[in-house]
């Protein structure tokens, strides 16, 4: 019960995110400055407020951090090999890859973390989630590089113009700021801690009803069949390689459910901007980010029943 009280209801508001735009209460124009206002804002103070007021001595868990790090690089390298087997389009490829890895961790991720684990939980996510993000990136960056361009002058211009764009990403940013800031053993003063208080209360729901409104499932019919194989890598194979990493590591489930369910997040929104800029699948990106965050409404309620 516990956990469809906590999957049902986030599934609830993105399932309403969708319908209020295809009924016209969420119109375009509304969403592009929504999601800045979420991912420069809401969802950065909240991620500091979490960190700042945690302390790392009990909160940080420096074999969960390798685990997962660990099983991110180790679903990166077999989806690469599975790719090359399976003999994937090159312009389809990295986009492929990106999608099969790279997690939906700031809207979907840090929602379930805190919906199903509370503060405590949430804490030991957000730690998390700046260095996953910045390898998650990296990797990405990388397999795109490689196959969505043939032009070697082209390719290194894009990919560095991303990869700066990576790292002034706000999430990183207030992740590290909060660790920074933790590290000091001082206590936000409370009008600040109040005010970041206010902005964190509009960032996961807003961030879930956006997420409702930008799915696109026009493409599903035509991208179903080769979009599968990166779904069911994405919200399967990696959090149970993680799992693995998790257990060898001497982890009990209690202590991994944090790291567990950031890689059982969907595909991040962010792949189809990434491929976009590298000249990637577009389509494959916006059907891999659908139809995996339609799907992780019941591999997260298995995941998170199983462990």
């Amino acid at each position: 019960m516990p956990i469809l009280n906590t999957v049902l209801p986030i599934f609830s508001v993105i399932f309403l995110g969708w319908l209020a735009r295809r009924k016209g209460y969420v119109p375009p124009q509304f969403i592009g400055p929504a999601n800045r206002l979420v991912f420069y804002f809401a969802i950065p103070a909240m991620v500091f407020a979490a960190i700042a007021k945690g302390s790392l001595r009990t909160d940080f868990n420096p074999v969960l951090l390798g685990g997962t790090l660990a099983a991110v690089i180790l679903c990166f390298g077999l989806t690469w090999g599975a790719g090359v087997v399976a003999k994937i389009p090159r312009r389809r490829f990295g986009t492929f890859v990106q999608s099969a890895f790279h997690g939906n961790l700031g809207y979907i991720g840090l929602a379930v973390a805190f919906y199903y684990l509370g503060q405590e939980g949430f804490v030991s996510a957000s730690l998390l989630i700046g260095f996953i993000m910045i390898l998650q990136n990296l990797l990405s960056v990388i397999i795109l590089q490689c196959y969505s361009d043939k032009n070697p002058s082209r390719k290194g211009t894009r990919a560095g113009a991303v990869l700066f764009k990576i790292m002034g990403n706000p999430v990183i940013i207030s992740a590290v700021a909060g660790i920074c800031f933790s590290l000091t053993g001082l206590a936000l003063p409370m009008v600040i801690a109040r005010t970041l208080e206010i902005i964190s209360g509009m960032a996961l729901p807003l961030a879930l009803l956006l997420i409702g409104a930008t799915l696109n499932f026009d493409l599903m019919k035509a991208q179903l069949k080769p979009v599968l194989p990166a779904t069911g890598i994405k919200l399967v194979i990696l959090p149970g390689i993680g799992a693995v990493c998790y257990s060898l590591g001497g982890l009990s489930p209690e202590a991994y459910v944090p790291g567990l369910i950031l890689l059982a997040s969907p595909s991040a929104t962010i792949s189809y901007v990434m491929a976009v800029e590298m000249n990637g699948d577009a389509d494959f990106a916006v059907t891999a980010i659908s139809l995996s965050t339609l799907v992780s409404a019941l591999t997260f309620s298995l995941w998170l029943h199983f462990i």
